[in-house]
């Protein structure tokens, strides 16, 4: 079936292809960051694509965020410190962080972790 002219626009509000391969088959010393939906999009979330190498993990080391933070781990295992404490994830493992929760993450196994890192702004619930 082909989209009508103005269809495909019209789904792309909804509907986004990832480019799988571009994160799978990247170079194993690489961590790439595939944006889904961006943080100032009109969406209440920003989602990431993350494969992180051997390693690799947080860019700023341990650090804090004004949002809510969620890592969902597709592959490999992930490494976490929230708060001090340490934990290892594994392949459907989700975790989230409150805004202002203090965390890390890193690869220490011997492959790359996937994992879909999603924002979401606090919402002012006074």
């Amino acid at each position: 079936m082909t989209e009508a002219t103005g269809d495909a626009e019209w789904w792309q509000r909804f509907v986004r292809s990832v480019d799988l391969d571009a994160v799978r088959d990247g170079s194993p010393e690489e961590r790439i960051s595939a944006v889904l939906i961006e943080r100032d999009e009109p969406r209440a979330a920003g989602v990431r694509l993350i494969k992180t190498p051997v390693g690799g993990g947080s860019p700023r080391g341990a650090h804090t965020h004004p949002f809510e933070q969620v890592f969902f781990i597709l592959q490999g295992t992930m490494d976490i410190e929230i708060l001090g404490r340490h934990r290892t994830l594994a392949p459907g493992d989700l975790v989230a962080f409150p805004a202002g929760v203090e965390h890390r993450n890193w690869n220490a196994s011997d492959g790359p972790t996937v994992h879909l890192a999603i924002d979401i702004p606090v919402e002012d619930r006074s």
